[in-house]
């Protein structure tokens, strides 16, 4: 187990989409939005985890179908919220502090994000079984004990940067304008969304 923690701590420091994603909704939206959003990143995890243990990830490691179709989901989802986020009219200029975000917007932005991701699920069916130990608990609960580790770990990591984003954003942005942030965003997430959809199999 200790050796699981030390490599997904390590995995921690090479930043991905949920990091992203998590540092974007802070920016937009404050420390809560943040929270929220690397929550709703953990349940997408929790996800994939079940499907792992289950072995319904093996359907999209051995489809080309199923994965080319949930990437192509997933990929679609995130244009279409940087798209959106592109078009939109500001009407906030205020403080960084003082924006105003819908709370279940980032959760759920968080969850869609990690959970039509078919990468992560073939992270989880492919990285997980390394650390199953043959003289251990039955494969199946150490698979479960595995993952729930590495989720807890992600939500405990995404927090504090969600903390540490908001901290930061207050010091830079609160004495200025921050309509442009949105625009930023939009185009993370349509790079998030292009580099998703060109993602292969192997």
């Amino acid at each position: 187990m200790f050796s699981f923690i030390v490599v997904v701590f390590l995995l921690f420091l090479i930043p991905g989409p949920a990091v992203i994603i998590t540092i974007s909704q802070t920016l937009q939206g404050g420390k809560k939005n943040g929270i929220l959003t690397a929550l709703g990143i953990g349940l997408g995890d929790l996800v994939h985890t079940l499907a792992a243990v289950l072995g319904l990830s093996a359907i999209l490691m051995s489809s080309a179908l199923a994965f080319e179709l949930v990437k192509y989901i997933g990929a679609a989802y995130l244009v279409y919220l940087g798209v959106q986020m592109l078009i939109k009219k500001t009407k906030n200029k205020g403080n960084f502090s003082d924006k105003v975000r819908p709370t279940n917007l980032s959760f759920r932005q968080g969850f869609l994000t990690e959970v039509l991701n078919p990468k992560t699920a073939l992270f989880f069916l492919a990285f997980l079984p390394q650390f199953v130990q043959n003289d251990g608990y039955p494969v199946t609960i150490q698979l479960l004990i595995l993952g729930l580790t590495f989720i807890i770990m992600s939500i405990i990591y995404t927090i504090l940067l969600a903390y540490l984003t908001s901290l930061i954003g207050e010091k830079i942005f609160s004495k200025t304008q921050n309509v442009w942030i949105e625009k930023v965003v939009g185009f993370v997430y349509v790079g998030l969304g292009l580099r998703l959809a060109l993602e292969t199999q192997e």
